[in-house]
Parts: structure tokens; sequence; C-alpha cells
């Protein structure tokens, strides 16, 4: 008898933890003011702290970043490209 308790109480479990997976694996809708609030309170100092501990130990992620930025402002290279463009002239 205790076996099939022992049985019952596993798979009354496993059950549990998959309709438990299933409630937490929908996606929650959200608006877009939520979501801003969200994305302005993921800054946090751990994670300030651990991308600064980043920089220091992988110097080349330090000026990947600064390219990236370069990049979106529209500023990359821009000086060899003038030179390029004035010495063919």
């Amino acid at each position: 008898m205790s076996d099939w308790l022992g049985l019952a109480f596993f798979a009354l479990l496993i059950v549990g933890v998959i309709l438990g997976l299933r409630a937490l694996a929908k996606p929650r809708t959200r608006t877009a003011e939520e979501f801003e609030k969200g994305a302005a309170q993921s800054a946090s100092f751990t994670g300030a702290l651990l991308n600064a501990l980043h920089d220091v130990t992988d110097p080349s992620a330090k000026r990947a970043k600064e390219v990236r930025m370069q990049m979106k402002e529209g500023r990359y290279m821009k000086k060899k490209r003038e030179g390029k463009a004035s010495g063919e002239e």
C-alpha cells in the first residue's frame, strides 16, 4: 500500500511541476508605460558593477562598446573617410 502512496505522490508532484511551468511560461501583456518603467528600473547598481568589472577584465570589450556608440552617432572612422576623400582629389 505504501508503494502506491509513494507513486501517487510522485505523480502529483510531476503534474504540479508541469502545470506550474506552463503557468510561468505564459507571456504577460504589458502596456508601453509598464515597459518603460521596467526598463528604467533594470539599471541597478549590481549591473553597473558587473559591466565595470567586465570592462576591466576584457579591454577589447570596452573598445567595442566605444565603436558601437560611435557608429550609432555616425562618427565612426569619419576622419579616415575625410582623408581618403581629400587624397583622391
